[in-house]
């Protein structure tokens, strides 16, 4: 299982050091978008990643409401995954054919109500499913334990397909998560807002090992 740390902020300045941060120690990174209507909270907007440069690769988790009108601007960053959410729009088979036609690889988000069966004429059209284990928009939140049967469930039926999950992962869970099923697990606040952000992430891969 790998870790994928994420970055969640409504400060351009932070992110510019955060990613410097993470480039110390990771290779990839998912970065969040919030417009204050998907979810209360807001975050950074794609505009705002004009003349920002990483080493890292990256992909982009957008808690939106209209997921098209972003996808120009997180072209030109270079992201190479998009993931949104099946919640935020009633088309979902358009907005991953949108990101397709971008080159880009294309995730489906589902929140923690959601049921997998929603998603049973899309996951074939995916690269990736990031299951929430948090009700989304905020660093910190509860984690929802429930959701790992889903994840369960949703490994026997579909066995190929990649998936995260993302949301109140933490060391005291990180075994129960992997023993689900999943193929990566997305940590921000336990890596980002702790004293050492490196140290950090490396407690988080020695216990994703299962050490």
């Amino acid at each position: 299982m790998k870790i994928v740390p994420a970055i969640l902020t409504e400060q351009l300045e932070t992110l510019r050091n955060t990613l410097k941060t993470a480039e110390e120690f990771t290779d990839y990174v998912q970065i969040d978008f919030m417009d204050g209507l998907f979810v209360p909270s807001k975050s950074i907007s794609p505009k705002e990643l004009d003349g920002i440069k990483t080493t890292l690769a990256c992909e982009a988790h957008i808690m939106v409401e209209k997921p098209e009108q972003y996808l120009t601007e997180l072209k030109s960053f270079g992201f190479k995954r998009i993931i949104f959410h099946y919640e935020g729009d009633a088309h979902p088979k358009s907005v991953i054919t949108a990101i397709r036609e971008q080159g880009i690889q294309a995730g489906m988000a589902i929140n923690p109500e959601t049921d997998i069966s929603e998603m049973e004429d899309f996951v074939s059209q995916l690269d990736s499913v990031l299951f929430l284990s948090v009700h989304p928009g905020f660093y910190g939140s509860t984690f929802i334990p429930s959701v790992l049967g889903k994840i369960q469930k949703f490994r026997q039926i579909y066995p190929a397909t990649e998936i995260g999950i993302d949301g109140g992962v933490g060391l005291d869970n990180l075994l129960r998560i992997k023993a689900s099923g999943v193929n990566y697990a997305c940590v921000g606040s336990r890596i980002f807002l702790s004293d050492d952000p490196a140290g950090s992430y490396r407690e988080f891969e020695v216990r994703a090992l299962g050490k």
